[in-house]
């Protein structure tokens, strides 16, 4: 029986999130409202990165040595993370095989997005505990699953999943001076007492702008929000906009 523990964060009881959303309706690059919020059951041992630089070199048949490269820009950046599920201490359990369908409908247009004409697969944002370096939000560019054990009746039990994850450029440049990276929005969970209009003012000095929280996270009813609900909170440049 697999033994519960935290992968790379040691005795840390913070677990990674992976917050699945629908996409933004028209050139908004702020994730639409939340569709569901995929739990890790260990977290990452480890997260692989990558940026790159696009040039390019036009070949001249006059110069001898090649001629002289063009800066074409940045790409956004990528990121590839093993997610394990194990339910084994708990036979007859199909929460692993439920976790598995969960990431494979990140690549999977959603409903919502063809009734706005603007098909497209859900957005996420990936989350652990105050860890910004890889904090943003993307779309998943591939999942690929093994189960790798199964209970009597044949359900899967356990499984490795390798997640890829390309970032969506926000709109705005500003740049952390930590972390390099855009400015972020960032993920609240409901706590008890919490309101948008409590939250607009902790977050934005202006309590009027709750009804950008609401926008972001689809909420038409603000008067009930559930202690343990994540509400993306906008980038306060977006909220001036």
């Amino acid at each position: 029986m697999a033994r519960r523990s935290s992968g790379g964060a040691g005795k840390s009881l913070v677990r990674a999130t992976l917050a699945i959303h629908e996409p933004p309706i028209g050139y908004s690059t702020t994730p639409g409202g939340l569709i569901g919020d995929f739990s890790f059951d260990f977290n990452p041992s480890q997260l692989a990165l990558s940026r790159r630089a696009q040039w390019k070199t036009t070949p001249t048949a006059a110069v001898r040595d090649g001629a002289l490269p063009e800066f074409m820009g940045p790409e956004p950046r990528s990121m590839d993370v093993e997610v394990f599920l194990d339910c084994s201490d708990d036979p007859g359990s199909n929460e692993v095989l439920k976790k598995v369908e969960l990431l494979f409908s990140c690549c999977e247009v959603t409903t919502a997005s063809i009734a706005a004409k603007q098909p497209s697969t859900p957005w996420v944002v990936f989350q652990w505990g105050s860890f910004s370096t890889a904090r943003f939000t993307a779309y998943v560019s591939a999942v690929n699953a093994s189960y790798t054990l199964f209970d009597t009746t044949g359900v899967p039990i356990r499984a490795t999943c390798q997640v890829s994850l390309n970032e969506i450029p926000a709109k705005t440049a500003g740049q952390n001076p930590t972390s390099g990276a855009l400015t972020a929005r960032r993920v609240h969970h409901i706590v008890a007492g919490d309101s948008l209009q409590s939250l607009a003012w902790r977050e934005y000095g202006d309590a009027s702008a709750w009804r950008a929280i609401a926008e972001t996270n689809g909420i038409d009813d603000p008067g009930r929000l559930a202690p343990g609900t994540e509400l993306v909170l906008p980038a306060a440049e977006e909220v001036r906009a």
